[in-house]
């Protein structure tokens, strides 16, 4: 596989944070080639068909380690994870699901933007099976149906236009929406300079600089938007927080934006 330079920084940095079930899954995905393919393809599509930003390696890479340092905040302030809630599973268990879902959110962007997450879910269930059936015994069957249907969840959420119920998939859902900085909309921009619709989104996502992830001081989770220009509040107010405020996740959650080196605006 021909990976880029971006696309393995971001591979290793995530590995480092995963250890068990979960890194033996993720090893699993980065090691497929009809995964990398597909990927490659959803940006071609979204990219130089559609005009639209980032919906390949480096995307779904850069959603699923801010997805993972969120999960890790989570668990080390003691919440637990629906799996673990309902006495199916275990956190460990729900990262399987989560990352699977992170990952392999966007497959669909290699066929059509509409309704994308349910071709994704078509396209990335035979994985998830070789996925589940390769760290799974063949007797956990209820586990792995239930790690599944978490992985599905995540994937059917993650354009916040469906309802969703669990902490693991509203975690997918704000981790996809966390990836704005102006690396995701540089190269649709480099492609054209023709106005075009979407145009308000590329430009306020070309404002974005940086997304933090830390540890809240009142709340598990604090996130940072800085940006270099206002109209980056675009992004944060039509997309990001619209994707907070329909997730599970939201009650667990301190949101700021705001240009850089100026005052922070409190969101949440």
């Amino acid at each position: 596989m021909n990976k880029s330079v971006k696309q393995v920084q971001l591979e290793r940095q995530i590995l480092k944070r995963l250890k068990g079930k979960p890194l033996q899954a993720m090893e699993i995905l980065f090691a497929h080639p009809e995964i990398q393919a597909l990927q490659e393809y959803a940006n071609i599509v979204s990219i130089k068909r559609l005009g639209f930003n980032d919906h390949g390696p480096v995307h779904t890479r850069t959603a699923t380690l801010n997805t993972i340092k969120m999960f890790q905040l989570l668990v080390d302030a003691g919440i637990q994870m629906n799996l673990e809630k309902e006495h199916v599973g275990t956190a460990e268990d729900s990262l399987v699901g989560v990352i699977m879902a992170s990952i392999m959110h966007d497959m669909g962007m290699s066929i059509a933007r509409d309704s994308h997450e349910y071709l994704s879910i078509q396209l990335a269930t035979p994985y998830m099976n070789e996925v589940l059936d390769t760290i799974y015994a063949p007797e956990d069957y209820n586990l792995k149906a239930a790690v599944k249907a978490i992985a599905i969840e995540g994937i059917f959420g993650h354009m916040a236009t469906h309802t969703i119920h669990s902490l693991e998939a509203g975690l997918v859902l704000i981790g996809d929406g966390s990836d704005m900085e102006k690396g995701r909309a540089r190269i649709p921009s480099m492609l054209s300079n023709k106005a075009q619709p979407g145009d308000i989104h590329r430009t306020s996502a070309s404002a974005i600089q940086k997304v933090r992830i830390k540890k809240g001081q009142e709340k598990p989770i604090c996130i940072t938007v800085e940006m270099n220009s206002s109209v980056g509040f675009f992004q944060i107010e039509e997309v990001f927080f619209r994707k907070i405020n329909t997730s599970p996740v939201k009650p667990y959650i301190e949101l700021y934006a705001g240009v850089k080196d100026r005052e922070m605006l409190k969101y949440l």
